[in-house]
């Protein structure tokens, strides 16, 4: 068993590095977004007393890509189902990584087995065991297990078992810098501007993200188990605010890469690290506390802090490096920098090649 997890190991690595290196080529443009509805036909999702998660999902989708269409009219808007129809989890990533999109977004209504559990998530692919996680992402996972031919189409994954969960979460794309910023901008018009319960940026294995090329976020819209967020997600004013607040998180996005191209103007000095964690809370830089990993850095971005570790000048000895790093941290993964400032691994590599 311990020879399997490592034969798989070595094999992810190896899949996150050419999909870093190989899956760069797009342009910096949000051009086509990819709105996937959760669950539909003959998966149900969670249920309420009133509703299921298929339909409000659905509706909130249908929201959310209607009001991208009429105030970002530079923008393509596809739909992974637009009707009551079931679709299999590998289908609606395909959906995305055929059209070139470059953000893939899946809605979706959490439940909770305590009544009174409100707020709203929004989740990246990565690893995280959190108790408070595991039932979201069997929850969606578990979708699967009425496809045909599952244990063939995900590579033999199990979402009753903790080690294919492990295992699944470690095919961490190359974008998930970009996730987690979409990811905190949608949480941030949930919590200010719709007036939701902020439930946080959170990573999990999730199936329907695990092969997406581009960023990719799935967002937990509220409870469906709640009484009273039940009813504010069948209301068209609360599908209404929702979809709102997702859109001017996808705006703000655009706005941001799209404002932040140009960065050939200025004097290169390109270094790689690796990103070993990124937390709310401030830690100290000691090995003790990251897992033995020694020359820790840190700096502070808003509210958040990242950790660093490594100073490479080529892609090549940071991979090296991050090989190592992820036998004691499997999430951790490649960052770039410009003059300091953080920047894309494909704007790195393309400045060094110019």
């Amino acid at each position: 068993m311990i020879k399997f997890f490592k034969i798989i190991f070595v094999i992810i690595s190896v899949i996150f590095i050419d999909n870093t290196v190989f899956s760069q080529d797009k342009n910096d443009n949000v051009d086509i977004i990819v709105i996937d509805a959760g669950h539909g036909g003959k998966d149900p999702g969670a249920l309420g007393k009133l509703s299921k998660e298929k339909d409000l999902a659905l509706a909130i989708a249908l929201k959310l890509g209607q009001y991208i269409e009429d105030n970002l009219p530079d923008v393509q808007v596809i739909y992974t189902r637009k009707t009551d129809k079931f679709i299999e989890l590998h289908k609606r990533s395909d959906v995305a990584n055929k059209n070139n999109a470059d953000l893939f977004i899946s809605i979706h209504v959490n439940a909770s087995r305590a009544s009174h559990v409100t707020g709203t998530s929004t989740f990246v692919m990565g690893l995280n065991k959190a108790d408070k996680q595991l039932e979201v992402v069997k929850r969606e996972n578990s979708v699967i297990l009425i496809e045909e031919d599952y244990k063939t189409k995900y590579y033999g994954f199990d979402p009753n078992s903790p080690e294919s969960e492990i295992i699944f979460s470690l095919y961490q794309n190359a974008y998930l810098e970009q996730s987690i910023k979409i990811a905190e901008l949608v949480q941030y018009q949930f919590k200010e501007r719709a007036k939701r319960e902020n439930r946080d940026v959170r990573q999990a294995g999730l199936v329907v993200l695990w092969n997406c090329s581009m960023p990719s976020i799935l967002i937990e819209t509220g409870f469906i188990t709640n009484p009273e967020e039940e009813k504010y997600l069948r209301s068209k004013d609360g599908q209404s605010i929702i979809a709102s607040a997702i859109y001017r998180a996808v705006k703000s996005y655009k706005n941001t890469v799209e404002g932040n191209k140009d960065i050939s103007k200025v004097g290169n000095n390109i270094v790689f690290k690796i990103q070993i964690a990124y937390s709310a809370k401030e830690i100290d830089t000691s090995p003790e506390n990251f897992k033995g990993i020694k020359n820790i850095e840190r700096i502070e971005d808003g509210k958040y802090f990242r950790y660093f570790t490594g100073n490479a000048k080529t892609y090549e000895e940071i991979a090296e490096l991050q090989k190592e790093v992820r036998k004691k941290i499997p999430e951790a993964y490649v960052i770039a920098l410009n003059n300091g400032k953080l920047i894309t691994v494909k704007d790195a590599l393309q400045l060094m090649n110019n």
